[in-house]
């Protein structure tokens, strides 16, 4: 089939009415596009009988992912020119597969491209489909487990010696380490800990929330997780920190801990996971297990406000390859919830650019130690993270999502909240605790 890249360039410029941002190159060796461009290579014609089965990401992914195509040049500019045909087009300037004749155009040129059906099974890491009510338990212990029970050594070499999978708080010149080490010195004392305070860490990943606060701050933790291959490797760096008197690593849903109340609770990155259905129901609960006077610390991704928030759906590549079920919900939604539930906001810091520089980091974690990374996992899992990251930092950059955390207080009967009168207090100690 020759030149297969310049017809493919075609139906897509019909399709778009613009000129393609990329130069592609096909299967048969031809190309097209300017020379100077990021390149699409597109390895293998089953990539199209993907989209047409999946039109739209959830078909780009699986080819992505699957390996039938690939970026050739720096991936943030490819991905970033491509982005910007979606985030520069107008919310009304959309084509319908199939009211408008330039998408029938384009799905006829891509039939007679795309070889013979049927179209190939998805990748052996896509999530299989649930069944049954978002956000139950068995639900949600299944989406955290295809999330994080994919090999601690992977993790290990993208997110660094610190084992933080959450935004760091970066100071010009620092090292990744060290702004996760900021980060969780920034949490700790927003809270307030002192020696001998309880603890609650809702979703303790590999347990450097908890061992932080329990080695520098004297707090008495109880970590939580779904995930069972992070609590084996938490409880192993607790004991190998010589504080199992201090730290207790659970496997455990948040809505089964009973043993309150805590004076602080921290929520790092796991709210992503409960679900506008559950929402309410897990501030109700944090609320329940903090002492009157307590404080909670909740660092969330939080997504732009809709004008039809009806409208708002999962990001199919993320649910289907990532956070199976995770949601975003807008800054706003969340402090009301946690007002509903009865807390104080008290303070709220926005940290999207700290976590533009934290997923570049760890892009280039991944990417310097590739063939290890594909022997811990699979080269489809590292691919998923490897696209999944460097997309999620140009969202960050291009303020298309946001991170925030908000500190918030249970007040105590008749409305006192134990809370200085200049708040910010953590501000002076900039820099971390030399942890």
């Amino acid at each position: 089939m020759a030149d297969a890249a310049s017809r493919l360039t075609a139906l897509a410029e019909e399709l778009l009415s613009q000129p393609l941002p990329v130069r592609v190159r096909a299967w048969d060796g031809s190309e097209s596009g300017p020379p100077d461009a990021p390149v699409l290579v597109i390895r293998r014609r089953r990539a199209l009988r993907r989209l047409l089965w999946k039109p739209g990401e959830l078909g780009l992914a699986r080819a992505w992912v699957a390996g039938e195509i690939d970026v050739e040049g720096d991936l943030y500019e490819a991905l970033g020119r491509l982005a910007g045909l979606l985030w520069g087009r107008d919310a009304d300037d959309s084509v319908h597969p199939v009211r408008d004749p330039r998408a029938r155009a384009f799905a006829r040129g891509l039939l007679r491209l795309a070889g013979p059906w049927p179209p190939p099974a998805p990748p052996a890491e896509e999530v299989r489909r649930r069944s049954g009510p978002l956000h139950t338990r068995h639900r949600d212990r299944q989406a955290i487990s295809h999330h994080y029970d994919v090999g601690n050594d992977f993790y290990a070499l993208v997110l660094g010696p610190s084992l933080v999978y959450s935004c760091a708080y970066w100071q010009d010149g620092g090292t990744l380490e060290e702004a996760q080490r900021d980060k969780l010195d920034l949490v700790c004392r927003k809270l307030a800990l002192q020696e001998g305070d309880r603890l609650l860490d809702v979703g303790c990943g590999w347990g450097s929330m908890a061992i932080h606060a329990a080695r520098h701050h004297g707090a008495r933790v109880t970590g939580i997780t779904l995930s069972r291959e992070q609590a084996a490797l938490a409880r192993k760096r607790v004991a190998d920190a010589g504080l199992t008197d201090r730290v207790e690593i659970r496997v455990q849903d948040y809505r089964d801990v009973h043993d309150g109340p805590y004076d602080a609770i921290s929520s790092i990155g796991m709210a992503e996971h409960v679900g506008s259905v559950r929402y309410r129901e897990y501030a109700d609960d944090l609320y329940a297990l903090l002492k009157p006077g307590g404080r909670l610390l909740n660092h969330q991704i939080a997504r732009r406000p809709e004008r039809d928030e009806d409208a708002y759906r999962i990001d199919a590549f993320i649910d289907a390859y990532v956070f199976p079920d995770g949601e975003l919900a807008p800054l706003g939604r969340t402090l009301t919830l946690l007002e509903e539930a009865g807390f104080e906001a008290r303070d709220v810091e926005a940290l999207r650019e700290h976590y533009a520089l934290t997923l570049r980091r760890w892009v280039a974690n991944l990417e310097q130690h590739w063939e290890q990374a594909v022997r811990a996992t699979s080269p489809g899992r590292a691919r998923v993270w490897r696209l999944y990251m460097a997309a999620s930092a140009l969202s960050f950059e291009h303020h298309q999502i946001g991170v925030n955390q908000i500190l918030a207080v249970r007040p105590l009967d008749g409305g006192a909240s134990r809370m200085p009168l200049r708040a910010r207090t953590w501000t002076e100690s900039a820099g971390g605790s030399g942890a």
